[in-house]
C-alpha cells in the first residue's frame, strides 16, 4: 500500500489492473483501517479516472456472491447517493411504481452512509427480509414483480471498508461503484449521480460496455441523470441533464406535465422512521403532489428506457396509473409478504 500511496500523492493516476489489485488487497484485509482511509481520502480530493472505476467495478464484480436470474428484460433503479441532499427515498419508490406498472425490477441497495436512509434501510424498517439466494430473489420476482440485492449480502468485499466509510460519513468512490456493481447485471438501468463530472464517467463506461463487451457486461439500455442543482435523480426543482443511450438532453420540469419544485418540498426527514411513513404515505396516496410528482417523474424515465417512441406525458400517465390504482403498493405488500 506504501507504494500505491505514493504513487497517489505525487499526482499520478492508476491502471485498470493496478486499481482491482489494491480493491481486492483490502477485501483480503491486507491493509489495516488507516490505510484504507488514507486511499479513500486521495478520491475525495480529486476525481476517478476511467481506468481506475473500470479496475475497482471488475474486482468487485469478481468477488461478488453470483446470482442467477434472467434479467435481460429487467431494470435497477438507483442513484450513487452523495448529493448531501437528504431527499426522501425516491428510486426505491420509483422501483415500487415501475414494477406496479408491469415492469420487473432487480433493485441494487444499501444502508445510508452518507444519508439518513438509504433504500435498504427503510425497507428493513417496514418488514422486508431481503432475500440471499437466486431461489429466493426468483420468488419475489414472481410474487411482487422485485426483488432487493441488499449489497453487503452480495459484496463481502465491502465489508473491509465499511467502518472506514462510515467513520468518514462523506461520500467516496463507494458511492459511484455501487450502481455499477448489482450481480444481476440487469439489462436496463437508470443511475442518478451526484455531479457532471461522474456522469461524464457513467457515460463513457457504459459506452464501453456496450463496444467492448467487457466482462459482466453493463446495462444494454441505460439513463444517467443529474440534476444541475445537484440531485441525483430528476428533482423537479430545476433541469436535470439526461444522457438515455447515449443520446444527451436536458430535461425541465415542464417536459413532463409537472410544476417546479422547492428543495424543502422533497425533504426526506431526519430519521429513518420519518422517511418510512413518507414511503408509505407516497404509496397508498396520501402524500403531498410535490413529492408524488418527483416519483412520478423518475418513474416517467425510466418507463420511456422501455417505450422510447412513448412522449414523457405518457409515461407519467403510466406511471400516476400504478399509483393510483394502487398497484404500486400492492408491490410493496406483495414483498414484504
Amino acid at each position: 500500500m506504501k507504494n500505491i500511496l505514493e504513487k497517489l500523492y505525487a499526482h499520478q493516476h492508476l491502471d485498470r489492473e493496478e486499481a482491482r489489485r489494491i480493491l481486492i488487497g483490502i477485501s483480503q484485509s491486507e491493509y489495516n483501517s488507516h490505510q484504507i482511509a488514507a486511499f479513500i481520502s486521495v478520491f475525495l480530493m480529486r476525481s476517478l479516472t476511467v481506468s481506475e472505476l473500470e479496475g475497482f467495478r471488475e474486482a468487485l464484480l469478481e468477488l461478488c456472491i453470483p446470482v442467477s436470474l434472467d434479467c435481460k428484460d429487467a431494470i435497477d433503479v438507483c442513484g450513487t447517493g452523495g448529493d448531501g441532499k437528504n431527499t426522501f427515498n425516491i428510486s426505491t419508490l420509483t422501483a415500487m411504481i415501475l414494477a406496479g406498472a408491469g415492469k420487473r425490477v432487480v433493485k441494487h441497495g444499501n444502508y445510508g452512509v452518507s444519508s439518513v436512509c438509504g433504500s435498504s434501510n427503510v425497507l428493513e424498517y417496514l418488514g422486508h427480509k431481503f432475500p440471499r439466494d437466486s431461489n429466493s430473489m426468483t420468488a419475489d420476482l414472481d410474487r411482487a414483480g422485485i426483488c432487493i440485492l441488499h449489497a453487503p449480502l452480495f459484496h463481502p468485499a465491502l465489508k473491509s471498508v465499511a467502518p472506514v466509510r462510515r467513520d468518514l460519513g462523506v461520500k467516496t468512490f463507494f458511492n459511484m461503484l455501487g450502481p455499477l456493481v448489482n450481480p444481476a447485471q440487469p439489462g436496463y438501468q437508470m443511475v442518478g449521480v451526484f455531479d457532471l463530472k461522474v456522469a461524464r464517467l457513467y457515460q463513457y463506461m457504459y459506452e464501453r460496455f456496450s463496444t467492448n463487451k467487457l466482462n459482466h457486461n453493463g446495462a444494454k439500455h441505460y439513463a444517467i441523470l443529474h440534476a444541475l442543482d445537484g440531485y441525483d435523480e430528476i428533482s423537479l426543482t430545476g433541469n436535470s441533464r439526461v444522457v438515455i443511450n447515449g443520446v444527451e438532453k436536458i430535461l425541465t420540469p415542464e417536459d413532463f406535465g409537472l410544476s417546479r419544485l422547492s428543495p424543502k418540498c422533497i425533504y426526506g426527514g431526519s430519521t429513518v422512521k420519518e422517511a418510512a411513513d413518507i414511503f408509505i404515505r407516497l404509496l397508498k396516496g396520501e402524500e403531498t403532489k410535490e413529492r408524488e410528482s418527483v416519483v412520478l417523474a423518475n418513474a416517467a424515465l425510466a418507463l420511456q428506457l422501455y417505450h422510447p417512441d412513448r412522449s414523457l406525458l405518457d409515461c407519467v400517465a403510466q406511471a400516476r396509473q400504478s399509483l393510483d390504482s394502487g398497484q404500486a403498493y400492492q408491490t410493496l405488500k406483495a414483498l414484504i409478504n
